[in-house]
């Protein structure tokens, strides 16, 4: 800060010319592409689909609108725009919308610049200060977005003729900056219609008070495409006037899910009880979701958020971490056993196209999860393998399973049905052999031995039935 300038008069003196918000981001955008600078850090998926579509209009000096269902990441990539803005950008002292000290916009810093010219101080505004968020809800007013006459301002002895009484909305304060709507299409038309202006010849009027202000300002959206192609909510006249619509999706392979789970899930806990979750298992966590937007049961045009596999996972790790504390066990390895605790983190995660009835919903969920869970055990195995199991249950033989027992008690149990450890050793090497060495040999056993049970279970080869807080298997 010592070293920028401080005054007008200095700034001049500097060099500095005055740039528009879309030449700084493109002209940071070219920056960073020419370097090999990740674009976008946290968002997995989009590099060959979405993130060409982002330069494309940051380049055309577009304003954009991202469409896409529900947990796709838009709004983190809208906020992560913010990157492509100066560290620091000059702006008349104590205004209000950010005014450049040599292009002046407000009353407010004309006036002022004309009282002390050159020696008018300046300030700086950072990039995370001039991105502005606002959710599209019913009751939002033109005086939210745009401004209002400030009667305060007016009872104070300002004339209603002066720009003075102005008080200004979201878009005006994001003068230099980026203004994001979310959800756009939930925006009444008639607020919709007070932004053509705005979009097109950048300029804004209060209640036909006579100001023009050209706002210099990056414009961004979102919405669900149910809303913005099957609804027609948002009003054509603005869509006309939006530069590029970038889609958004799920992620296209279940690997990329699950780096995106592994990414944002919360696992670095705080407890003295380490957890480890085998690979299959969160390939099921993933698979669950990915079954879901496939459901025909499910309405896909709401869509099945990312947000519901971060949180089974974060469910399945917690149920581990509670088995093994009340064990008294000072590492956890998850077993299928904790996929039922993905029940209630999926709830309010899917919308239903089928009749809203008690309980359809979990029924559902616990149909995808072993749909899921067989679809994991057949990439890897072929039930056929393990008839040796099934003539166990096949002799009248029942197990009792559940998260109760500890890892040991799970696998005495298991271990027990004749030939199923050798095959349950030599399926752990194939799954998780790095876990077989040292204290998590019998946990991962246990694991893999309750998934190999599950998937003849899920291949009708077994019978399984709820029995208190466990499960009964048989045949």
């Amino acid at each position: 800060m010592v070293d920028r300038p401080q005054t007008v008069g200095q700034l001049r003196e500097s060099g500095y010319r005055p740039q528009s918000v879309k030449d700084e981001m493109r002209k940071n955008l070219i920056r960073k592409l020419r370097s090999g600078e990740n674009l976008f850090p946290g968002i997995v998926g989009y590099e060959e689909t979405v993130t060409p579509q982002i330069v494309n209009a940051i380049l055309s000096r577009h304003d954009m609108l991202f469409l896409g269902l529900r947990g796709q990441g838009k709004t983190r990539i809208l906020r992560s725009l913010t990157s492509l803005l100066d560290d620091a950008l000059p702006m008349v002292a104590g205004s209000e919308i950010h005014d450049d000290p040599l292009a002046p916009l407000s009353k407010y810093a004309r006036d002022r610049i004309a009282v002390e010219g050159d020696n008018c101080p300046i300030d700086y505004v950072g990039a995370a200060d001039r991105y502005f968020e606002k959710l599209a809800t019913p009751d939002v007013t033109i005086a939210d977005l745009i401004g209002e006459i400030d009667l305060v301002k007016h009872a104070s002895g300002k004339e209603l003729a002066s720009e003075d009484v102005l008080h200004f909305g979201l878009i005006p304060r994001a003068h230099r900056g980026i203004f994001c709507m979310n959800e756009v299409p939930d925006l009444s038309p008639k607020i919709q219609v007070g932004l053509f202006n705005v979009l097109e010849e950048r300029d804004i009027q209060i209640r036909g008070f006579p100001i023009r202000l050209n706002l210099d300002v990056c414009i961004v959206f979102s919405a669900n495409p149910e809303d913005y192609t099957n609804r027609g909510r948002i009003v054509t006249p603005l869509k006309d006037r939006i530069g590029s619509v970038i889609r958004t999706h799920y992620p296209l392979t279940r690997e990329l899910g699950m780096s995106i789970t592994d990414q944002n899930a919360w696992t670095d806990r705080d407890s003295s009880t380490q957890v480890i979750v085998p690979t299959f298992l969160k390939e099921i966590v993933e698979e669950t979701a990915r079954l879901a937007r496939q459901s025909p049961h499910v309405n896909q045009a709401s869509g099945v958020s990312v947000r519901m596999s971060i949180a089974n996972y974060e469910n399945l790790v917690s149920n581990a971490e509670r088995r093994a504390i009340v064990q008294h066990e000072k590492l956890a390895v998850a077993r299928t056993c904790d996929l039922n605790s993905m029940v209630s983190s999926s709830r309010g995660k899917l919308e239903l196209s089928m009749s809203d009835e008690s309980g359809e919903e979990d029924k559902l969920l616990g149909r995808i999860i072993d749909e899921a869970t067989k679809n994991i055990f057949d990439q890897h195995f072929n039930p056929k393998q393990f008839r040796n199991v099934v003539e166990h249950f096949d002799l009248g033989e029942s197990i009792e399973l559940g998260d109760g027992l500890s890892s040991e008690q799970t696998w005495q149990k298991l271990s027990a049905i004749r030939g199923f450890s050798e095959q349950v050793e030599a399926a752990a090497k194939k799954l998780e052999p790095t876990l077989l060495e040292g204290a998590t040999r019998t946990a991962v056993l246990a694991s893999v031995a309750e998934f190999l049970l599950d998937g003849l279970y899920c291949s009708n080869r077994l019978s399984r039935q709820p029995r208190g807080t466990g499960l009964h298997y048989g045949k």
